[in-house]
């Protein structure tokens, strides 16, 4: 099958394996870069215009929003798992087949989580001790967010899909478009049209949307071996529930780290809105120095996954340590400028300056800092165990990242205050961290077996 000429696919089962990584990550890290800009120019629009309170508005829900939103996230990378695989091994027929499936699955999964999060939002909140001078702020922006799911979903899915035949390029570059959109958006909803909270929440959904539709439109003009045929819409019950095997898990996997991030909100909250507010800042600057890991991570799983498809033992294992070893030089830069100058990043979102504040997000930002390469060995390691298919086992770090948050925020904030949650992570991806390098070892001895029972 052949695709239309300006477009094509790249497969990384041949070639340099740290040229791959990087042509692969290095767009989707552009892509990750230019959200997560977006995620801090919202903040900063948001608390230099509407004030703190706004912003602990906006902040007391990004837990739940990480436990929704990240739970479509992973599905829609686990299911894009089996189509990488069919495509390494050029099974292409199979590969559209799995393609339909999951557009399927990602309509009716969509559809539920809107109605059931958008219904249940107010004791969500109530739930998670917001303040109550911010509660209603906090409704109206989780509820946009939230009916906007199935725009998140379908956006996640094509992305991957995309991903998946190696092209990253593509949705990098509908990122960067969009976010400038979603700014501008931020500014005539929240500056002009005085909509506050809500047309913070408005201008991303919109802005979702449009890189949704854009992914759309390319794949339909110019990805013709993505097209359905008579023949690929068949519903084959046996696909359906790989699919689901790779993507449930996956997306369990992000809840249930998302559910120890609430928790430890929750603890968070109840210290008051000062806390709120810096722990919003720091969290809105870690999730942009976390994009890198995400982007390594994300090739690596395509890597493998493709690799695996293609029967390549020696370049599963290689891909690994190559990743490792870029994360690893990525965390000594990070890391210090995670420890050194949290404060002046997050002087990003506060119009007066607010001491107090600003002292909670340097503080926050720097715990996070001394414990920086542990998160990257996590996330680069638990994504290739996904990409080899053992996403099922990989939700026990979940686990364990819930727990170890749980523990400590629950049992040490009340005699440590915001010091504990400044100790929570770290502790729990220590914990997940330990648990995935020890399955990763089991993972690469059972693909080993099955390579070489097929060779």
């Amino acid at each position: 099958m052949k695709m239309k000429s300006s477009t094509t696919v790249k497969a990384m089962t041949e070639g340099s394996i740290l040229r791959h990584l990087l042509l692969f990550s290095l767009p989707l890290l552009g892509g990750n870069l230019f959200q997560q800009a977006y995620n801090l120019i919202d903040a900063a629009i948001v608390g230099r215009t509407l004030g703190a309170d706004a912003l602990a508005a906006v902040g007391a829900s990004s837990s739940v929003q990480f436990l929704v939103l990240g739970f479509c996230m992973g599905i829609c990378i686990g299911m894009a798992i089996p189509i990488a695989t069919a495509f390494g091994a050029r099974r292409y027929h199979e590969m559209r087949q799995y393609l339909y499936i999951g557009a399927v699955l990602a309509a009716v999964i969509a559809l539920l989580l809107a109605v059931i999060t958008v219904v249940l939002c107010p004791q969500i909140l109530h739930m998670m001790k917001t303040p109550e001078e911010i509660f209603t702020d906090a409704d109206r922006y989780l509820r946009t967010i939230f009916a906007g799911i199935p725009v998140t979903v379908f956006y996640n899915y094509l992305a991957g899909i995309l991903r998946a035949v190696g092209d990253s390029v593509t949705p990098f570059f509908f990122l960067a478009l969009c976010s400038f959109v979603n700014v501008a958006l931020d500014l005539v909803f929240i500056k002009v049209l005085g909509m506050g909270c809500f047309g913070a929440a408005l201008a991303t959904v919109a802005a979702q949307a449009i890189s949704c539709g854009l992914c759309f439109l390319v794949i339909l003009r110019r990805f013709e071996i993505l097209h359905f045929r008579a023949e690929d819409r068949v519903w084959n019950r046996r696909m359906m529930i790989r699919m689901l095997n790779m993507g449930i898990p996956m997306g369990i996997q992000f809840s249930i780290t998302a559910i120890g991030s609430m928790v430890m909100q929750t603890c968070n909250n109840a210290l008051g809105t000062v806390y709120v507010a810096g722990f919003a800042a720091a969290m809105k600057i870690k999730q942009l120095f976390i994009s890198p890991y995400d982007s390594l991570a994300t090739a690596s799983a395509t890597f493998v996954s493709q690799n695996f498809g293609a029967r390549h033992r020696d370049r599963i294992h290689k891909g690994y340590r190559t990743a490792l070893g870029m994360g690893f030089v990525y965390c000594v830069v990070s890391a210090s400028v995670l420890i050194f100058f949290g404060r002046q990043l997050s002087m990003l979102f506060l119009k007066d300056g607010a001491p107090a504040i600003l002292d909670a997000a340097e503080k926050f930002l720097k715990y996070n800092g001394y414990f920086w390469f542990i998160l990257g060995i996590l996330i680069i390691t638990r994504q290739t165990v996904q990409g080899l298919g053992w996403s099922k086992r990989a939700i026990v770090g979940g686990c364990l990242e819930m727990a170890a948050r749980s523990v400590v925020c629950l049992g040490l904030t009340g005699s440590l205050g915001f010091t504990a949650i400044c100790f929570a992570d770290a502790s729990a991806w220590f914990s997940s961290g330990v648990y995935c390098v020890i399955l990763l070892g089991f993972c690469f001895r059972h693909v080993d077996r099955i390579l070489n029972n097929r060779s």
